[in-house]
């Protein structure tokens, strides 16, 4: 794709950073836009972007793990292909491919282990024209042209993708599990929006439905949560460093059986309820919460 040896970046977290640095090792990388300024605590208004009419691409990170913000309207790009992570928000809600020139992502949140990625490409890029010095086998061309079977691929990782692709159709497909996510994230966050301790970090209209991270305000009690939490290890927190705070976060796994999800979710509001009401304490008291993907479920076989 790079034609030109110039693509643009809009930088929304960690992981377009990230693509952003790697990409000035191949060429020139142009930022676009950023939400840096707030902590990546929104997505930037991207409807009219300055854009150079030599760029090969423009690059976002829809859906941003650590901070929780997720493209709800792809930007503008004036004809440029779009180039797309979706890493951490695939099969969470349907997607018209047609509006991008990639879409890629590792499988492990919501698809299967670690160690897969997924590459939909328009045909028309899948093409010998790359950049010199490309091994052979990390051409999309000889992906394509062998069935992503050049080289011997993760099969066990592959098998499970498919047992998902499998119980995503028999549960209803995407409109479906987008409808369970909007649910499933709605709980959290009409607790975060009416509490008195805690508050999200995100602009409500760029909220993930996949992540969700909030904090108390108050950074010593901020770091004690986080320090408890942390140690207690049985609620599905993540910990995540956001330069200027410490905030809690809860990653929601799209895969997951629908009566554990809800119940993952409830039981978090309960315990955040719990705190709240405790002037003296800010102890976890949480029952331990175990995930197996063997689980009894009727939604899941």
């Amino acid at each position: 794709m790079m034609k030109n040896k110039k693509a643009g970046y809009i930088i929304t977290g960690q992981w377009a950073k990230k693509a952003f640095a790697e990409a000035k090792i191949y060429g020139e990388a142009v930022e676009l836009a950023s939400s840096a300024d707030k902590t990546f605590s929104y997505i930037p208004d991207c409807s009219d972007l300055d854009i150079p009419d030599d760029l090969d691409y423009v690059y976002i990170c829809e859906n941003n793990t650590i901070y929780g913000t997720k493209f709800k309207t792809l930007p503008n790009t004036k004809g440029k292909d779009l180039v797309a992570d979706v890493s951490s928000c695939f099969l969470s809600e349907p997607v018209d491919v047609s509006k991008y020139g990639v879409i890629y992502g590792g499988v492990q949140k919501n698809i299967g282990p670690a160690g897969v990625v997924i590459v939909i490409a328009r045909e028309d890029l899948i093409t010998d024209d790359v950049l010199e010095g490309t091994p052979t086998m990390l051409k999309w061309k000889t992906q394509a042209d062998n069935d992503s079977l050049y080289n011997t691929p993760p099969c066990y990782g592959i098998y499970i993708c498919g047992k998902v692709f499998k119980w995503l159709k028999k549960m209803g497909g995407l409109e479906v599990m987008k409808q369970r996510n909007e649910e499933k994230a709605k709980i959290l966050y009409d607790f975060l929006d009416e509490s008195k301790m805690f508050k999200g970090t995100v602009r409500k209209e760029d909220r993930s439905l996949m992540n969700v991270p909030f904090i108390t305000g108050d950074k010593d009690l901020d770091a004690k949560f986080v320090k408890e939490a942390k140690a207690e290890g049985k609620l599905i927190v993540f910990i995540k460093d956001t330069h200027d705070i410490d905030s809690a976060e809860f990653e929601r796994f799209g895969d997951l059986p629908h009566c554990l999800r809800d119940t993952l979710e409830s039981e978090l509001v309960d315990e955040l309820k719990a705190l709240e009401n405790d002037e003296n304490t800010i102890s976890l008291i949480v029952t331990s919460i175990v995930i197996s993907l063997l689980c009894p479920s009727k939604d899941r076989n």
